[in-house]
């Protein structure tokens, strides 16, 4: 008589059902923290409209008692605003052109095109993530030195065109796409760059958004790299201008808060406008938190 092994069935795990009290205490945890995030906002906006007495009273005024626009005006007329702010405006559009530009074809390469040492090179873009930016502004100085371009703004730009970041972010996204489109144009006789060009990069759309205004805000309040390149003159960018309302022995602190709201503004408009696309591309990449 044989044995029969009757093998047990696993029933699968039960979820813990979400109750109405646990997503009340998410919502105030997420709440506390949004809160503790948008603090600060507030209290420049806050401080823009103050007097410089208020600003320095203790205990610390909250709400001005008559919010006032001295801030605004002593901020326009200690920085030459529109110059630097078209110096800011050109050479972030010179960065992310140029960064959306290579990270895109150096990310299509390593996803899709097969070349001796491709994964040691990657490898090695990957370990460039690990080292600070700081280490590399002796030879990216030496190299716009020798080209004959400090205090120009293409040398506020030219360094920012190639990020490793963005390299890896476009990988990402070109790993991800099914290969049923690339494989439909080659048989209709497209060759590589019109591959890339015409069927990978409209699909990368929302990645390359998403690359976009992250360059964006990196451009936007870069500082060491304008101090150290244009150290004098008229290419130089808001962030430098901002840096130099800090005086040695004493700070308008209501200026500077007024300057600082001002140059956010830009940043808000670009993220407002290509939120989707941002949020869409950093859900498809992997990197939520």
């Amino acid at each position: 008589m044989t044995d029969v092994l009757v093998k047990p069935i696993l029933a699968p795990p039960k979820r813990r059902r979400v109750t109405t009290r646990d997503q009340w205490r998410l919502h105030v945890i997420l709440g506390i923290a949004a809160a503790l995030m948008v603090v600060p906002f507030v209290w420049q906006i806050l401080t823009a409209f103050k007097t410089s007495n208020e600003v320095a009273s203790l205990p610390p005024t909250i709400i001005p008692a008559t919010p006032t626009l001295t801030g605004f005006e002593t901020f326009f007329d200690g920085v030459p605003f529109w110059l630097q702010f078209s110096v800011s405006a050109m050479s972030l559009v010179l960065r992310v052109i140029g960064q959306v530009l290579v990270a895109a074809l150096a990310g299509y390469a390593f996803a899709r095109l097969r070349f001796p040492g491709r994964n040691v090179l990657f490898a090695l873009f990957v370990l460039m993530l690990m080292v600070p930016s700081q280490l590399f502004l002796l030879g990216q100085f030496d190299v716009i030195k020798g080209l004959g371009l400090l205090n120009t703004i293409p040398a506020l730009a030219i360094p920012g065109m190639f990020s490793a970041f963005g390299t890896f972010l476009m990988r990402q996204a070109f790993s991800t796409m099914p290969k049923d489109y690339e494989e439909a144009a080659r048989l209709d006789g497209a060759g590589t760059l019109r591959v890339f060009w015409s069927v990978m990069l409209p699909m990368a759309r929302p990645m390359l958004a998403a690359l976009a205004v992250l360059t964006s805000l990196y451009s936007w309040n870069d500082l060491l790299w304008p101090l150290i390149v244009t150290p004098a003159g008229d290419n130089r960018p808001l962030t430098v201008g901002l840096a130099s309302m800090q005086g040695q022995f004493g700070t308008n602190y209501p200026a500077l808060m007024a300057g600082a709201l001002v140059c956010t503004l830009p940043l808000v408009i670009v993220f407002i406008v290509l939120q989707r696309q941002f949020f869409a591309g950093i859900a498809s990449s992997g990197l939520k938190g």
